[in-house]
């Protein structure tokens, strides 16, 4: 058991499906509760929700919905599939029982902040799911999303700490890394900042962007991830014995083993 956060920056651990769910619900809470005091009282922050359908080939027992979570259950290797003996084809007007698609609600969190007098939304702030980069409705929906964001003067931090699946579109960015920081403000047009890191690099400090002349605080992601490591007791839920989701390179694999121990 490994009593507290043993990585200098993000904990791969962490990404598994099993807990990203929680992770990401308490890192959004712990960074509201970070900012509050720091943006008082020009501005005032609020967790938001966007919800949406999308459809499921077949309803799981029981109709249970897991939205940015699934789980696949593999049977024990037992040989070649038996070969179907043929069947006469059905009757005319016979009936058969086929699946449905289903819908599967899915509610997503985000952070806004606002200015006080006027209400206007002046940064939004992502911490990505799997919902919005796996390949589907879910990253359709998120990137139009995101398009329109950019269509106007609200700023935009984007925290990408998941390994999985392609980045969200973005050009001149020639360095491939595990994750990312985005951060675009609303006079910038299209332009942002990227803070790129890997695996065994500290997470970066970045500023959340206000309006003009006011001090921007600094968000410190690992200390915050530290503090809900510590909340949660994700020592007691990790099993840093088994890889985790995704599987980490080679080099990494060691190089982590080393430090869980």
């Amino acid at each position: 058991m490994v009593p507290k956060n043993p990585f200098p920056g993000m904990n791969p651990w962490l990404e598994q499906p099993s807990l990203w769910g929680d992770v990401r619900f308490r890192l959004i809470a712990a960074m509201a509760r970070f900012l509050s005091p720091l943006l008082s009282p020009r501005y005032f922050g609020s967790v938001e929700s966007q919800a949406y359908i999308a459809t499921t080939a077949v309803a799981p027992p029981g109709g249970m919905r897991y939205p940015d979570l699934a789980v696949v259950h593999a049977w024990p290797d037992a040989g070649p599939a038996p070969v179907a003996a043929a069947t006469a084809p059905p009757a005319a007007g016979a009936t058969a029982t086929v699946e449905l698609p289903v819908p599967d609600m899915i509610e997503e969190t985000y952070r806004e902040i606002r200015e006080t007098t006027s209400g206007q939304v002046v940064t939004i702030i992502e911490v990505l799911s799997p919902t919005n980069k796996r390949p589907g409705l879910g990253r359709q929906k998120y990137e139009r999303k995101r398009l329109e964001i950019l269509g106007t003067f609200t700023h935009l931090v984007e925290i990408d700490l998941l390994r999985a699946w392609p980045p969200l579109p973005m050009t001149a960015d020639n360095r491939r890394s595990d994750y990312r920081i985005l951060v675009r403000r609303g006079e910038q047009g299209s332009q942002a900042s990227l803070y790129a890191f890997d695996l065994r690099e500290p997470i970066p400090a970045f500023p959340v962007p206000l309006q003009a002349d006011d001090d921007e605080p600094r968000l410190e992601l690992k200390a915050l991830l530290d503090e809900i490591y510590g909340e949660a007791h994700y020592e007691m839920r990790i099993n840093y014995r088994r890889p985790p989701e995704p599987p980490l390179r080679a080099e990494d694999s060691a190089w982590a083993s080393a430090l869980t121990g």
